[in-house]
């Protein structure tokens, strides 16, 4: 009988997570508190996987999430890495930066404030 090892840590050769670095939740939390503070949403989750990061938000912890900021290193050369995607899945906005595509939300709070 023959038992084979496995290591507890990733191969050198598996991909790396993806993931939002500071100066990316440093544009997306402002704009959760701002939401929050008008009862649009209330908790949020992130999740890290091999090709693409998920910042998602919720009105309440148990439902689906109400959108979903994400990162796609992988189209960065093409149609953009950041999205904002819906609960339906529908794409609301695609694009280079950040900051533009996350304006489809900051009209969520106009609409919110009136």
């Amino acid at each position: 009988m023959s038992f084979q090892q496995t290591s507890q840590f990733p191969s050198p050769s598996a991909p790396p997570q993806v993931s939002f670095d500071r100066r990316e939740l440093a544009v997306i939390m402002p704009l959760y508190g701002r939401m929050v503070a008008a009862g649009e949403w209330r908790d949020y989750g992130i999740s890290c996987l091999r090709e693409t990061a998920v910042f998602s938000v919720f009105k309440r912890t148990a439902e689906h999430a109400l959108y979903r900021i994400e990162k796609h290193p992988k189209l960065r050369q093409r149609q953009g890495m950041y999205s904002v995607v819906s609960t339906d899945g529908q794409i609301l906005k695609r694009g280079h930066e950040l900051k533009t595509v996350l304006r489809v939300l900051e009209r969520q709070l106009i609409r919110a404030v009136k």
